[in-house]
């Protein structure tokens, strides 16, 4: 029986190995997981943190669409979506996306489909701080229902 998790937290993200273990399963020969993590520099300008906001219980809505389409598009075993909200500092996780399935095209197909979409489609939005000002990026262009 499959599984999905969707956490949107304040806190720290759990480690990439506990999120891993969430989707194993003995049926999936494939585990693929991306971690978004904030840098130093973007665009030439020294980043200090990012700010996450989000409209959590939307956000959440949506996430569990975007898996259930990811799904439909292909033969997955487990998803979780994870997402911090708040002070991210550099070299801190953000976001983690793990999916598992019988072979590995399924899950990295799916993982690269859901960190787009989530980064177009979620309301939840970024606020890089730099040395010299801040910039809140990002865009939500989901018409949900």
């Amino acid at each position: 029986m499959s599984h999905d998790i969707v956490t949107i937290t304040g806190d720290q993200l759990p480690s990439l190995d506990f999120i891993s273990k969430q989707v194993a399963d003995d049926s999936a020969g494939a585990i693929c997981t991306f971690s978004g993590c904030t840098r130093d520099t973007f665009q030439g300008k020294r980043v200090v943190r990012l700010d996450y906001e989000a409209y959590v219980p939307m956000a959440t809505k949506i996430l569990q669409d975007l898996i259930a389409e990811a799904r439909r598009r292909w033969a997955l075993t487990h998803v979780a979506v994870y997402h911090r909200t708040g002070t991210v500092p550099v070299g801190e996780v953000s976001v983690v996306i793990a999916v598992s399935s019988s072979h590995r095209q399924e899950s990295f197909q799916a993982a690269a489909y859901l960190i787009d979409a989530l980064k177009d489609q979620c309301p939840i939005w970024k606020k890089e701080v730099y040395e010299d000002g801040s910039v809140w990026k990002g865009r939500c262009v989901h018409e949900h229902k």
